[in-house]
């Protein structure tokens, strides 16, 4: 990590570490996503959310080898340890397709709901570009330094699916990950292109919360059983807290919405 990276993680909120994967890694994670969306079908995504305009897939994790190397990439979780402080853990690891000629919008929103706490931030967002993300094509827009204005956009602006006058589009080529401060409010923008645009999101949260998908009810136990110490340790597969703040977040009063 640069002087110049930390700089930017801690003003606008963000960093692009472009073209990251080399042509060879992005051609398999993209094969593998169209095999999953082509076997999903319409049940695509269902773990986590459906979305107007848009294809999902969730719990990739336990879907494919590829993805449990890219969860580790010590380049990537270096900017996340930066963010998150030394102790953090998957939240959850999702994949989105902004359909083509797509008119829906994300409303700006900071991930999980979250505010900064008193131990300070606490969601760090990695956004694998799998396709090139252009002004037009649904890129992530983003309000560079509200990661630092402990406010939810909801309770601020009338209406946060219109644009904001201080938002900027993360444009970046295929095979870049981006790493946010999700914190920061952010949000997909509408497709007008006549192809989808495919990005993965592997979410990241400090150990003390709970994660977004618990992993250990997702994963398969033929899954956990190949998976190496450090990857179950990323996955806080056997973290009693980690158990305990998901039994919390499952009663009906809920821990974290």
């Amino acid at each position: 990590m640069t002087a110049a990276e930390r700089a930017q993680l801690d003003s606008v909120g963000y960093v692009v570490v472009e073209r990251f994967l080399d042509a060879p890694m992005l051609e398999e994670v993209r094969d593998r996503i169209e095999e999953l969306y082509e076997r999903e079908g319409e049940n695509a995504g269902s773990e986590f959310r459906n979305e107007p305009g848009a294809r999902r897939l969730a719990n990739l994790v336990d879907k494919g080898e590829v993805f449990q190397r890219l969860i580790a990439m010590p380049r990537i979780l270096e900017l996340v340890r930066y963010v998150l402080g030394a102790n953090f853990k998957l939240s959850s690891f999702n994949a989105r397709s902004a359909n083509p000629y797509s008119k829906e919008a994300q409303p700006l929103h900071v991930d999980a709901g979250a505010l900064p706490d008193g131990n300070g931030f606490w969601v760090c967002n990695t956004i694998w570009l799998l396709d090139d993300f252009t002004p037009h094509n649904g890129a992530t827009r983003v309000i560079p330094g509200s990661q630092n204005w402990g406010k939810l956009p909801q309770d601020v602006l009338a209406d946060p699916t219109e644009p904001h006058p201080a938002e900027v589009l993360v444009l970046a080529p295929a095979g870049s990950v981006v790493v946010m401060n999700t914190h920061a409010w952010h949000g997909g923008t509408a497709n007008h292109t006549g192809n989808s645009r495919r990005a993965l999101h592997a979410f990241y949260c400090r150990s003390d919360k709970p994660q977004q998908q618990y992993q250990k009810r997702l994963l398969r136990p033929e899954t956990q059983a190949g998976l190496s110490p450090e990857l179950r340790n990323l996955l806080a597969l056997d973290d009693p807290l980690n158990d305990e703040l998901s039994a919390l977040e499952s009663k009906p009063s809920g821990f974290l919405k």
